[in-house]
């Protein structure tokens, strides 16, 4: 990966340091710019941080594996260079937008390594679900999301709504992949006007043996002054990812919060699960983490 140094830039005055200080975009057009760009540079602008757009080139997102040696691509392909005329616009656009700082880099490697080296140093990764083309879609897209096990924006097809989440739906099972999504979305559910919890968690009893200590979502949210409602839902978890969707769409959610792949992306594909279900059909975006 290669980054420039970022060009330091005016903080508005009601702006401070927040959570989410180093945001990352995969962006995949310039002209215009892909709608990960854009709303990376929203969020930096509300969150007061700082934006990288990390351009991923055409020839590089139908490539596998996390692990693929830089030096074997560039003898396959041409490898991707930086454009300082994109790095130039894009910072002058975060810019005008009012983003604290900004920088540019172009990858030379595969999306789940890119994301699996950018999520170390970012808060969070925002990228469009179609970055990859069938029928790669989400076998690619589920190695990245695993690779990386940092908080994920998915962005859906066409998307060009505004990163002004007012109505957030957190779905939990009980899995440490949902606990660390929840963790994860705490800057958009204190901002949001109304949140509602999907409670899928298979119950426990006092007297079971061996418990991890526990985490009571509901509780977590109160502590942090984010009042939720709570759905209980009672599915199977190839019924799961349906019951998330109708649910999601009967509160008009803006944004849709979940753990990822909490079993092996083999018996996702295999058994149809619920993270499988909801990229593909989800219509608004996605926070998830894996």
């Amino acid at each position: 990966m290669s980054d420039a140094a970022p060009e330091a830039m005016h903080t508005m005055d009601n702006r401070s340091s927040g959570p989410m200080e180093d945001i990352v975009a995969l962006v995949t057009s310039t002209g215009p710019w892909s709608s990960a760009a854009l709303t990376a540079l929203a969020l930096s602008a509300r969150f007061g941080g700082h934006v990288t757009g990390c351009y991923v080139d055409i020839s590089l997102r139908g490539i596998h594996g996390s692990d693929i040696d830089p030096s074997a691509l560039a003898m396959l392909m041409d490898v991707p260079q930086e454009n300082h005329a994109d790095r130039d616009a894009f910072r002058a656009t975060a810019r005008s937008m009012g983003v604290r700082s900004a920088s540019w880099s172009v990858t030379r490697a595969s999306i789940a390594s890119t994301m699996r080296q950018v999520g170390a140093w970012h808060d969070l990764i925002v990228l469009e679900r179609d970055i990859l083309q069938e029928p790669s879609l989400f076998d690619a897209l589920g190695e990245a999301l695993v690779a990386c096990r940092s908080p994920c924006l998915v962005l859906p097809p066409f998307w060009d709504g505004n990163a002004d989440f007012k109505r957030v739906v957190i779905a939990w099972n009980g899995s440490i992949e949902s606990v660390r999504a929840i963790h994860a979305a705490l800057p958009f559910a204190k901002a949001a006007r109304e949140v509602i919890l999907i409670d899928g968690e298979t119950p426990h009893y006092d007297d079971d043996p061996g418990q991890d200590p526990p985490f009571f979502p509901l509780n977590y949210l109160l502590t942090h002054d984010v009042p939720a409602k709570t759905h209980r839902i009672h599915v199977t978890p190839r019924e799961a990812g349906s019951a998330i969707w109708r649910l999601a769409v009967q509160e008009r959610a803006d944004l849709l919060v979940t753990g990822a792949y909490g079993r092996s992306r083999l018996r996702e594909r295999a058994l149809g699960g619920a993270t499988r279900y909801l990229l593909h059909h989800a219509s608004i975006p996605m926070l998830v983490q894996h």
